[in-house]
């Protein structure tokens, strides 16, 4: 234990001098410092022996190896310095990824990767299938919507959360996975090969609400693509003259700033989204783009939770704060931090908060807990504060069993003066999958 403190101890101090020999336009380049400049910045020469957080770090490492009574994974105990070093700083939202989640952070970013195009959901022999992805690889194999997957690889899947599944069917563009499936109105399973190709998953889903004139929409992160799909499912919305909208970003995790800057200059132009303010206290002013922005003639209600975190309550803020949204649901998460990501030569990546961010509003969100890790305070406090009525059974998007949707479209009603809202409609809502 004495040996493995040290290792720890060692760690969490090279890592802070190592962010310590950042600079902004480093960070904003996303490029390291040299060693040679950073060996400068912490005062010693980069070949420096003994004494050295370099050398501490690798003398404790060796003698681990060495020296520990059963065989250790050198892999495993560089993974656990990592992590060791993160932890040391005290921040949740600064992680060590190892390289299969720095993969899937990478690809959730970019939006793009290798899979099949289609929808999974849970069922207790596998995953169900609720959509498959026109033109998609799936859609060429002859998957269809509403078939069940039972084995992956010819190995069952009954019973593993559809997280793991998902993970099992994607892989390499051009490599091939056989699903065995059940389909109804067919006697046996059916066996099929699926080349994976390239899928850009969509993080924007929307249509009009069944039996009213509003449109929904729900963002489920904010990625490269997802800007375009926004602007994609919002003129499809207008064109079928809606009343109003409901922006559901609930369960959000938020993503990248660019991304929700982009989405935002819909509707303010050339004006501040958020202050940015670094190690130091220089800040950046993050302006919406200009000459995008159109007139809104419809309100807008956002739908938040306590899992709507970073861009997706900067989305929720800065309409609030413009007057441009009413805020649904309960409070958001509190995540008041800019992070930004740095690769690592074996495929992992440290993922480090390089600054803190303001919305025009000025209001301090950043959450707040008890010794306990208990909720105190922060995050955005919505406009009406509506619990999720799990009695309902409810489904994210269903006007008849999700409560918060039901109170976004009794304010919009509002809004408009009491003008009715509802029509008769057959529209129906996906609930909330993954894709694979």
């Amino acid at each position: 234990m004495k040996v493995v403190g040290t290792i720890i101890g060692a760690l969490a101090l090279f890592l802070v001098l190592f962010l310590f020999g950042y600079s902004w336009r480093d960070i904003k380049s996303r490029e390291l410092p040299s060693s040679n400049a950073l060996a400068r910045l912490i005062g010693m020469d980069s070949n420096t022996g003994a004494g050295s957080p370099a050398y501490v770090f690798k003398d404790s490492y060796d003698h681990i190896l060495a020296n520990f009574y059963h065989k250790v994974d050198p892999k495993e105990l560089k993974f656990a310095g990592m992590s060791g070093l993160m932890s040391a700083l005290g921040d949740p939202h600064t992680v060590f990824m190892e390289p299969v989640m720095a993969k899937d952070f990478a690809e959730d970013t970019k939006g793009a990767f290798g899979g099949i195009g289609a929808r999974l959901g849970p069922d207790p022999m596998g995953a169900k299938v609720p959509s498959v992805f026109e033109d998609g690889p799936a859609k060429r194999a002859g998957l269809k919507q509403n078939d069940l997957i039972t084995h992956v690889d010819g190995k069952p899947i009954n019973g593993m959360p559809v997280d793991e599944v998902v993970q099992i069917v994607r892989g390499e563009i051009g490599t091939v996975v056989t699903l065995t499936v059940v389909r109804t109105g067919t006697e046996k399973p059916l066996t099929i090969r699926i080349t994976r190709g390239q899928v850009i998953a969509p993080t924007v889903e929307g249509q009009v609400l069944p039996g009213t004139e509003i449109g929904y929409m729900s963002i489920s992160m904010f990625s490269e693509p997802t800007s375009a799909q926004f602007n994609t499912v919002l003129s499809k919305l207008e064109r079928s003259n809606i009343k109003g909208l409901v922006v559901d970003v609930r369960d959000n995790p938020g993503g990248l700033l660019e991304s929700v800057r982009a989405i935002l200059s819909n509707f303010i132009s050339s004006k501040p989204v958020v202050t940015v303010r670094m190690r130091g206290g220089g800040e950046e002013l993050v302006r919406s783009f200009s000459g995008q922005a159109h007139t809104i003639r419809y309100p807008i209600v956002v739908l938040i939770n306590e899992d709507s975190a970073s861009a997706a309550e900067i989305f929720a803020g800065v309409l609030r704060d413009y007057r441009l949204g009413t805020l649904v649901g309960e409070h958001t998460y509190g995540k008041a931090s800019v992070q930004n990501v740095f690769p690592l030569a074996d495929g992992s990546s440290a993922k480090v908060t390089i600054a803190k961010y303001i919305l025009p509003g000025k209001a301090e969100i950043a959450r707040k807990l008890d010794e306990d890790g208990q909720y105190i305070s922060g995050g955005l406090q919505p406009d009406y504060e509506v619990p999720l009525d799990l009695k309902l059974n409810p489904t994210y998007g269903n006007l008849k069993t999700d409560s918060q949707l039901q109170k976004a479209v009794d304010v919009i009603q509002k809004r408009l003066g009491g003008v009715s809202v509802f029509r008769n409609s057959a529209e129906v809502l996906e609930p909330t999958t993954r894709v694979a």
